[in-house]
């Protein structure tokens, strides 16, 4: 029989890996058909919106960490606290978190996650803002002008 954390450790496991498999296809369609791929992100979005809050301990074997970093990590602010008391962890920026350990580690970074995390969030969030976006594709077409 399992344990209550090794069903829910299972549950977010398969939850993230069919979402995995949307952003994949999502990916791939992005170019001919940006509208689809824009719904195959709203449907996984609502996934992630609909789950439930996750337990330390689960985000910590998924991320394959101990709970004290992944309290440190909620302290830091690269994860986000669904509760407090319980301590839940918000699936949707766990995933995103695990999908930046992943590519972290695959490219061969074991130490210093934290930081090169941090800075991948904040990058991310540079690159989204509408601002930047509209300078980098003036940047693109060649309309350079001085500020």
């Amino acid at each position: 029989m399992t344990s209550t954390l090794e069903r829910e450790e299972t549950q977010v496991k398969r939850l993230f890996d069919r979402l995995d498999k949307v952003e994949e296809v999502a990916e791939k369609i992005e170019k001919r058909e940006p509208r689809e791929a824009a719904s195959l992100r709203g449907v996984m979005q609502e996934a992630l919106e609909e789950a439930g809050p996750v337990r330390v301990s689960v985000a910590a074997a998924l991320l394959d960490f101990s709970d004290h970093t992944v309290r440190t990590w909620i302290e830091e602010g690269l994860l986000t606290a669904a509760s407090r008391r319980p301590l839940r962890i918000d699936p949707a920026r766990l995933h995103q978190v695990l999908h930046l350990v992943r590519d972290l580690r695959d490219a061969g970074q074991r130490r210093g996650l934290l930081d090169a995390v941090w800075y991948r969030l904040h990058d991310e969030a540079l690159l989204e803002q509408a601002d930047l976006q509209q300078s980098l594709t003036e940047m693109r077409k060649g309309d350079l002008r001085p500020g």
